[in-house]
């Protein structure tokens, strides 16, 4: 017997990754989490509490604001209140074509009323370096005020719901 409908499940995740990943409003994303959540980020340490969230949040989205998420895919699993979902992290090139990708999951708890008790981010901490410094590379042969411009072209190939405008500042609200 399912604890949650596949719907609601559904409905959900689209609103967690439109306030996150698509318009990057991480005051509305950090809403999406109930008073006592949980958030275990795997490298960059674990929080308790959805206002610890919201800052922890906010402050890391700014600290790597060159930084986006391309959807890959995700499932619903009515039966746990899980959703599971993968993607890209991505650095559009400083050069103007093309992207430099690592992936990552996370693993999302559902508590109801839209509410989401605990995330749990894993992402490849290898290809995350090797994108850092290619990234880095870039910005020296190509542009070094690139991370200023928060560019976000390549938003992949999932549905509209998962992309967003062509740069941070593009973004509705800004």
């Amino acid at each position: 017997m399912s604890r949650f409908s596949p719907d609601e499940l559904e409905q959900a995740f689209r609103h967690y990754w439109q306030m996150g990943a698509v318009g990057e409003d991480w005051n509305a994303f950090a809403n999406c989490f109930t008073e006592d959540a949980t958030y275990v980020e795997h490298v960059l340490g674990n929080m308790a509490g959805r206002e610890v969230i919201r800052k922890w949040i906010g402050e890391i989205m700014e600290q790597y604001c060159e930084l986006y998420t391309a959807y890959e895919w995700h499932t619903v699993d009515p039966s746990s209140g899980r959703v599971i979902v993968y993607m890209q992290n991505r650095r559009d090139h400083p050069s103007g074509k093309g992207a430099i990708d690592f992936p990552g999951v996370t693993i999302l708890e559902y508590a109801g009323d839209g509410l989401f008790k605990s995330e749990e981010d894993y992402w490849s901490v290898p290809g995350a370096r090797r994108a850092t410094a290619e990234y880095s590379a870039a910005l020296e042969a190509h542009d070094p005020k690139h991370k200023e411009k928060r560019t976000r072209l390549n938003w992949g190939t999932g549905p509209s719901w998962t992309r967003g405008a062509s740069s941070f500042f593009e973004r509705a609200g800004v």
